[in-house]
């Protein structure tokens, strides 16, 4: 089977689809950020890369059995300005249409943020399912959760699965019908269990923000551990861009900043390589970005390790390992949960 996967990062489809049974015998990808085609080379040395997808030449591509990617989703993210199609990342998704429409590809399956669906009162998701209708494909889309697909983050994403031909496909949707229902009586990993290095252990709660940083900012808001860790983010501002602040009982990891109740820590160093060590305690004023100290009583604050991101993606440990901080956490937050791909894979079969 040979697949194209667009605007792959660091390979959350591959990755994902091959854990539910697919083999490829060829895969291209299209990537612009360099530091995740590395990546991608880095997992899968005998892949085509074919750089920026505006510029893939259709003309020199095998026959495509599957087409796959998350396209951009900034420009329909209510995070973002939600500029939609006006936004040229937004224009991308007509390059998806541009190869499937060359390349007559059978199957297509893709991703985007659950934004996609209101924007522009809705004309923007009608916009995309009418091109992919009249290119011949019978469409179906859902919503998902990742936290309902054995990791705990909240992160809803739609997921569309297009196929090319006037014969009914195999009903893809809806998936875990029975996963709200059942949560609470499931064994399902908790912020806590990532530590761990495991993927069981512990009764996810939802993802419980302290009260006193409910007016904060993102980056500056803490939730509690034991429940569900925020939807990781590629570009965040705050101490705790792209992962969320999350309170800890105890130091247990390398990397805590070392302290005793009723010491005054400094809460906003600029060395960047303290950044997954802040601590602070269960006060507003410690969370401003003008206050510089703040009191630790018996509990502890910190962002999410790159690891600890990688585990809410679905990825093994290290998948991210040999680059900056940085970028290990904007390869995470852009990527697919790859739980929810094989899942969905596995329908595809």
């Amino acid at each position: 089977m040979k697949m194209l996967e667009m605007f792959s990062g660091i390979g959350g489809f591959r990755y994902g689809m091959e854990a539910a049974g697919f083999k490829f015998d060829w895969v291209g990808f299209s990537e612009i950020d360099k530091y995740a085609s590395e990546c991608y080379k880095n997992h899968w040395t005998g892949s085509e890369e074919l750089g920026d997808a505006t510029t893939i030449n259709v003309s020199r591509l095998p026959k495509i059995d599957i087409l796959v990617g998350g396209f951009p989703c900034q420009a329909f993210s209510i995070a973002g300005k939600r500029k939609g199609f006006e936004d040229t990342r937004g224009t991308l998704f007509f390059e998806i249409a541009r190869i499937a429409k060359a390349k007559r590809v059978p199957l297509i399956f893709l991703e985007n943020v659950r934004g996609l669906l209101s924007h522009d009162e809705g004309r923007t998701f009608k916009t995309i399912i009418r091109t992919l209708n009249e290119l011949g494909y019978i469409v179906q889309w859902q919503v998902l959760n990742s936290k309902d697909h054995r990791v705990p983050q909240n992160r809803e994403r739609v997921f569309i699965v297009g196929h090319l031909g006037k014969e009914r496909f195999r009903k893809v949707f809806p998936i875990g019908e029975n996963i709200t229902r059942t949560t609470e009586r499931t064994k399902q990993p908790t912020v806590n269990t990532l530590t761990a290095g495991g993927h069981s252990g512990g009764m996810h709660s939802s993802m419980t923000l302290l009260e006193l940083t409910k007016d904060k900012s993102q980056g500056y808001r803490i939730y509690d551990a034991d429940g569900l860790s925020t939807t990781i983010a590629s570009g965040a501002g705050g101490i705790g861009a792209k992962t969320g602040l999350y309170m800890v009982k105890e130091a247990t990891k390398k990397g805590y900043a070392e302290a005793g109740p009723g010491d005054s820590i400094n809460f906003s160093v600029p060395d960047s390589k303290t950044r997954r060590g802040r601590v602070g305690v269960g006060v507003a004023n410690t969370l401003d970005t003008s206050c510089s100290q703040g009191v630790i009583n018996d509990h502890r604050i910190r962002r999410l390790t790159p690891v600890e991101c990688e585990r809410l993606q679905g990825f093994p440990d290290n998948w991210t390992e040999g680059f900056s901080d940085t970028q290990r956490y904007k390869m995470c937050g852009n990527a697919v949960t790859t739980n929810v791909i094989k899942d969905i894979a596995l329908t595809l079969l």
